[in-house]
This record gives C-alpha cells, sequence and structure tokens, in this order.
C-alpha cells in the first residue's frame, strides 16, 4: 500500500474487552462532496466507546472503528466545501452514532460537523471536548432551557459530560448542585459546583432540595429517583436516550417532564461555546493521553470508570 494514501486505524473484528482493538494499516480516505479530510491530531475517548466496543450498541457487530470527536487540520476539502481550506485548524464531532471513526490518522467528514479550533488552546483539549461539551449544552440550553438564577442537579459530576455541564451552567448564571463519590468534591468546588452530594452515602434527591433542572446520565433508578427533587413543571434530561416507561409514566405523575436525547453534530453550538473555550470558562479536565498504538491501554482505563474528565487518543 502506499505509504502516501495510507494511514494507521484502529479496528475490531470482535465484539469484547480492549483486547479486541487492533491498529492496522487501511487506505486513507477521500473527501466526497461538502466534506473535509482531516488529518486527525487528537480524538477523545467517551463511555460509549468502550460500550460499544463490548456490546455493539447502535453500531451492531464489527468490524467497526469507533471515536467520534476530532481535533486536527484540514487536509484537503471536497467539492462545494466554502467555509475551510487547508491548513485551517478544526474540531468537531462526528455524527452521533453512525457517523463514528475518529480513532485513525484521517477521518473524512462533512464540514458543517466542524468549526475552526479556538487558537488557545492545544489539540488535546480540543479533542477531549466536542462529544460532552454539545450534550452538555444541549441539554441544558436546548431541552431544559437552563436560565439564569434556578437550580440544577448534575449527576456524575466528574464524568466527561458532567465535568463540562457544571462548567456550562454556571456561565449561565445557574445555581449547581453535583453528585460524585465524595474524595471527588473538591474537584467538583474547584470547577464551579455550589454544593456537593455523595451519591453512594446521601438520598441525593433529598439533599439537593428543590430543582428546576435535572440532568441524568445514568439512567435508571437514579433518574427514577430524581424525579422527586423536580419542582412543578420541571424538567429532567437525560443522556439515556430509551426511557423506561416507568421513569416516563411517573414523571407524568409527579407534573413533571423526562426528556431522552441523543447528542447531534453542530457547528453552531460549537461556535457558540468557542468564546466559553477563549476566556477560559469551558475547559476540559484532562485524565489521561495515550498514542493510538496504546488505545487498548486508554480503553483499560475508561473501564475503570475511576477517571475524572476526559481521556484522549493522539496520533503519531
Amino acid at each position: 500500500m502506499n505509504a502516501e494514501k495510507s494511514m494507521l486505524t484502529s479496528t475490531q473484528s470482535a465484539l469484547g474487552g480492549p483486547e479486541v482493538l487492533e491498529i492496522v494499516t487501511a487506505p486513507r480516505p477521500t473527501p466526497r462532496t461538502n466534506e473535509i479530510l482531516v488529518r486527525v491530531h487528537a480524538a477523545g475517548l467517551n463511555p460509549t466507546d468502550w460500550k460499544h466496543r463490548a456490546t455493539g450498541g447502535f453500531l451492531g457487530q464489527p468490524p467497526f472503528t469507533l471515536g467520534w470527536d476530532v481535533s486536527g487540520v484540514v487536509e484537503a476539502v471536497g467539492i462545494g466545501v466554502a467555509s475551510f481550506a487547508p491548513g485551517d485548524e478544526v474540531f468537531g464531532m462526528l455524527s452521533y452514532p453512525f457517523g463514528h471513526g475518529s480513532h485513525a490518522e484521517y477521518v473524512a467528514a462533512p464540514a458543517r460537523w466542524f468549526a475552526r479550533k479556538p487558537g488557545n488552546v492545544d489539540h488535546v483539549q480540543a479533542g477531549a471536548l466536542p462529544l460532552v461539551a454539545l450534550t452538555a449544552w444541549q441539554a441544558l440550553h436546548d431541552y431544559a432551557g437552563l436560565a439564569a438564577g434556578q437550580r440544577v442537579l448534575i449527576h456524575a459530576g466528574a464524568g466527561g459530560v458532567g465535568h463540562v455541564a457544571i462548567q456550562l451552567a454556571k456561565a449561565r448564571g445557574a445555581h449547581v448542585i453535583a453528585t460524585a463519590s465524595e474524595p471527588k468534591h473538591a474537584f467538583l468546588r474547584e470547577l464551579g459546583a455550589d454544593e456537593t452530594i455523595d451519591y453512594r452515602t446521601e438520598d441525593v434527591a433529598l439533599r439537593a432540595g428543590v430543582v428546576d433542572v435535572v440532568l441524568d446520565t445514568q439512567g435508571g433508578e437514579t433518574a427514577q429517583r430524581s424525579l422527586a427533587a423536580l419542582r412543578p413543571d420541571g424538567v429532567l434530561v437525560s443522556t439515556i436516550p430509551l426511557a423506561s416507561p416507568e421513569l416516563l409514566a411517573e414523571a407524568q405523575r409527579r407534573g413533571v417532564r423526562a426528556v431522552p436525547f441523543l447528542v447531534d453534530a453542530s457547528r453552531a453550538d460549537l461556535e457558540s461555546m468557542t468564546p466559553l473555550i477563549e476566556d477560559g470558562r469551558l475547559r476540559a479536565t484532562i485524565a489521561a493521553t495515550f498514542p493510538l498504538r496504546d488505545l487498548a491501554e486508554a480503553h483499560r482505563l475508561g473501564d475503570t470508570g475511576r477517571t475524572a474528565g476526559k481521556i484522549v487518543v493522539t496520533m503519531g
């Protein structure tokens, strides 16, 4: 294979643990109409990656290449692309779930999924943000309509989505209550949380008091019990897209809303958050970085569920 036309990419031919991941040589993609070819410098690793690796999730049976976050440099543009040119630094999220494939040295995707990378952050920082930031932004702004002065309960505040959501909610002027194990409470306060709750030892709904918004990233009993904290007409927004009938019925009984959703790729939302990144009000905490060749080790760390912030994969 011509080295100038090839790339290293991750793949898997079976479902399972991190050991199923392989790094192989494959043809470099070619951008189609309205697409850009991005040389990937960094790509975030998210819980959805290790869950899809193990179960197939939305993607079904392998082979497939995982990864949705991207930060890199435009290598080439397809016919019709006017927003970017070769050499531009960009970041973005491949369309979730079926646009996957950023754990590779190159990716070709629609230009509308990308925005210009903020100049004050490196590719690792920019590669960590898109999926979690878009998830938190859309949950809090589009679906919850979070307003200044409102009280918001954010579950798993030390996680990828949670730690970004705390920052976005504070930028909005909300009063933030976040959950995590007690050793992570100092981290939550550094992010801007006004109150912290140890979900392992405390009744979260009781401790939170009355809130206007709940951001649920856990589902199950966590979501169900959180409904008790909502004021009348309050809203629980869940990143678990398939809400249980019991959750929806209980929300209706209590006179509140439960809104499950999936994150959507959006240049406009990335551009809306760019000023917050540029002035330092929005940053990803980097738990660890791994080169692509050590992707399986990155997955092993993710599988522990003990990291705070984001794991990022870097390309050569």
